[in-house]
């Protein structure tokens, strides 16, 4: 017999990026004065979940109380899942190729798949029990999550939807996330997932290391790139249904299953500041060159996870949004170039600025360190012959981009499927001598 209510409180969300929050679906839910009291209100349990070590400083410690209707603790014993197409130790991958590799877009699966069963591991590095590095994935699915919840002890998920909408239900609040917005799932929060348009396909950026953020703003000033305000938090709701339910864990890159008989999703009331948020990608506030040449990509900086070097990170994602470029006498396009970082990039909605065909939406790419890329033939002619004397719009774009200090690593899966494109490196291949020493 299963037994269910659902109380949510509209508006749906709290702005503000990392604030302490103070959020109740009934009134009076919060302690006031004690984070642990003796008795908490409505006859719920305190639980603190920890998203740092107890002693980080002040600025950078992140957790939050919860007053929940049963301890996250109460479940059955897990068991292990098959989980092939997930990797968390890029140690064990195949010798990564030199070579510029780009994907099509997975197929979206012919049998019922939810969100969770619908992951494959394309790329990465570091390893999930060290602590330190990413894994890169694709989803595509054509299910909600029924009965069904799930948390990742390996890092924080950060959701780049393609095509299809997520209703993400987490512990502390609904998500309404829509292609054009991302999501962030801090480490360890139980969610499920609904897609209320049947299927959904996208990317997400798992980060095993420090805590994404938003990065300093030095010369730029005060404003610009993505602005706090603009970052949603959900506001306190919460379910009492009681069944059998599946929780789904990941530790370590395996899952496991364990039997439920209440949903987790049981917070009625929680503060602190280590919550799931969503941002929209169309509030980015792009900066430029308004004189000659344009700056790095770094620019585009949208969040950070920093490692133990400053001014290097383990993360950055970067978006190519739509935006005028102004400069004169410029290559405007993303100019040819090498990196000692390595950069792996998707494509939401359009066109990529440097690519004129076949990067298509829900593709992927991967330059890693030092391997030469830059716009493709065609684009290059047209970018040398343009008049600079006139703005123009790089408009009907979404383009992203993971950006990791470490060699990142494609999967076995990644460099034997049938969407890798084996004739990627053809595009450069048009480019034509034009050097004269007699001419300048």
């Amino acid at each position: 017999m299963e037994s269910s209510t659902r109380r949510e409180i509209q508006p749906g969300y709290q702005s503000g990026f990392a604030n302490e929050f103070a959020t109740e679906a009934l009134p009076g839910a919060l302690p006031q004065g004690r984070n642990s009291p003796q008795r908490a209100p409505y006859g719920l349990y305190a639980e603190q979940l920890s998203g740092t070590a107890f002693t980080a400083p002040r600025g950078h410690n992140r957790r939050s109380w919860l007053y929940r209707i049963r301890p996250a603790a109460v479940h059955q014993p897990f068991t292990a899942l098959p989980s092939h197409r997930l990797v968390a130790n890029f140690a064990d991958v195949p010798p990564t190729p030199p070579n510029q590799l780009r994907w099509d877009p997975l197929p979206m699966p012919t049998e019922p798949t939810d969100f969770i069963d619908g992951w494959v591991t394309m790329a990465g590095n570091g390893a999930a029990e060290a602590m330190s590095g990413c894994a890169i994935h694709v989803y595509a699915a054509n299910q909600s999550m029924q009965d069904r919840y799930f948390y990742n002890a390996d890092g924080e998920l950060l959701i780049v939807p393609q095509a299809g909408r997520l209703a993400i239900f987490t512990e502390m609040g609904k998500l309404d996330v829509e292609p054009f917005e991302i999501a962030v799932i801090p480490r360890g929060v139980r969610f499920s997932v609904a897609l209320p348009d049947g299927r959904a396909s996208g990317y997400i950026c798992e980060n095993f290391g420090a805590q994404l953020r938003l990065p300093d703003l030095g010369p730029i000033g005060s404003n610009g790139l993505a602005n706090p305000r603009d970052f949603l938090t959900p506001h306190a709701a919460y379910e009492d249904r009681e069944g059998d339910f599946e929780l789904v864990a990941k530790l370590n890159g395996h899952l496991w299953r364990a039997d439920i008989g209440h949903s987790p999703l049981d917070v009625v009331a929680w503060h602190g500041n280590y919550a799931p948020y969503k941002y929209d990608l169309r509030h980015f506030n792009t900066i430029g060159s308004i004189s000659y040449d344009h700056p790095d990509p770094s620019i585009f900086l949208v969040l950070q996870s920093q490692s133990d070097t400053p001014g290097v990170d383990s993360i950055d994602f970067v978006i190519f949004p739509p935006r005028w470029l102004a400069a004169e006498d410029t290559f405007r396009p993303p100019w040819f170039h090498r990196n000692v970082a390595s950069e792996f990039m998707g494509l939401v909605h359009g066109a990529y600025d440097a690519k004129a065909e076949g990067f298509m939406p829900g593709g992927s790419s991967l330059h890693n360190c030092m391997s030469g890329h830059g716009p493709d033939a065609d684009t290059f002619e047209k970018a040398s012959n343009i008049d600079t004397s006139k703005p123009n719009k790089v408009d009907n774009t979404m383009a992203f981009m993971f950006e990791t200090r470490t060699l990142i690593k494609p999967t076995r899966f990644a460099l034997e499927t049938a969407q890798l494109q084996a004739h990627y490196y053809e595009c450069w291949q048009g480019l034509k001598k034009h050097f004269n020493p007699e001419q300048r």
